[in-house]
């Protein structure tokens, strides 16, 4: 049995993680700064924690030191800002959730005696690059884009987390980098992009998307909270698809725009308040990080039960597309 705090535990990653180790005998302490989730097993203690430390009441240094954990599974993390929130502010906030969130967090693992640290990262963190390789593997550098705050945080998190490796051997570490993530109730900007009538391409890339399923990725997190090994994993289901072959998937129209024009569409549309999106977003699309997974299935010993074509299609039933 294994003592095992997680972080971010009433989202939607949190929730399903929470059914896959119910029945395994372990001691689950779960963490959110929501209300304590309807379904969380009677078992299961809940504490409310704010990883920013901005709530002294629900410090994570506190928590940490009173419930002593062997292992931490670190999923809190902003994907997408709150309604409302925009500009600046929103920025804001993921930095202090992603990074000082995450510092927070590490700084009270070594301060007591974890012996273990998952954290969820994402294939963001490698950045939008016209040369990065296809697929790209765990040795390949860490270049989020400083202007995608999700990619340029996951980057300073990664290097965060090396430097903690170096200077603090003790403390294991697994990171897993993870693809686009879809499951029952999946929602948000990137699933926004393939409920629209049409889908955007940028001429001359099919933007290909890697994929894995909520379940598949809770068993990874599972086996690494456990008895898998340490280090750093790609994570995503077998093969990737392009936007052509979404829209195929789906029966949708494909409208092939050329970057320099969607750049300046783009440009006026956002200061306007048209569009959320600046002409940053066309890297976005261009040069989305296709993820290999040999090391998840090789090295860490699992191998995802749902390619990114099913794991996709599972989506798509569900939001009836």
């Amino acid at each position: 049995m294994t003592r095992i705090l997680i972080t971010g535990a009433a989202g939607m990653i949190g929730k399903v993680l929470l059914v896959e180790l119910a029945g395994e005998g372990h001691e689950v302490i779960a963490t959110d700064l929501a209300p304590r989730p309807n379904d969380l097993p009677d078992h299961m203690r809940f504490e409310r924690m704010d990883v920013t430390g901005d709530d002294a009441a629900s410090d994570p240094a506190a928590i940490i030191a009173e419930t002593k954990p062997e292992v931490i599974l670190h999923l809190a993390s902003i994907v997408d800002p709150p309604k409302g929130l925009s500009g600046k502010t929103a920025r804001d906030l993921a930095f202090a959730v992603d990074v000082t969130g995450t510092k927070n967090v590490l700084d009270a693992a070594l301060a007591n005696g974890v012996r273990r640290l998952v954290v969820t990262s994402s294939g963001a963190a490698y950045g939008y690059h016209a040369d990065n390789p296809v697929p790209l593997r765990e040795s390949d550098p860490v270049r989020g884009n400083r202007e995608f705050p999700y990619s340029w945080h996951k980057r300073l998190v990664e290097e965060m987390l090396a430097g903690a490796r170096r200077e603090h051997p003790a403390l294991e570490q697994v990171v897993l980098r993870v693809g686009t993530v879809l499951g029952e109730r999946t929602d948000n900007q990137i699933t926004a992009l393939f409920r629209r009538p049409r889908l955007l391409a940028i001429a001359g890339s099919d933007s290909p998307f890697v994929f894995i399923w909520t379940r598949d990725l809770a068993r990874i997190l599972r086996r690494a909270a456990t008895d898998g090994p340490t280090g750093i994993f790609n994570v995503a289901g077998d093969g990737a698809l392009g936007i052509s072959e979404l829209a195929r998937i789906m029966h949708k129209p494909v409208l092939h725009l050329p970057a320099i024009l969607v750049k300046a569409a783009l440009a006026v549309a956002h200061p306007l308040g048209l569009s959320r999106y600046g002409p940053e977003q066309v890297r976005f699309l261009q040069y989305r990080p296709v993820l290999a997974n040999d090391a998840l299935k090789r090295e860490f010993g699992y191998t995802p039960e749902k390619t990114s074509a099913e794991t996709f299609d599972l989506w798509r039933q569900w939001a009836g597309l």
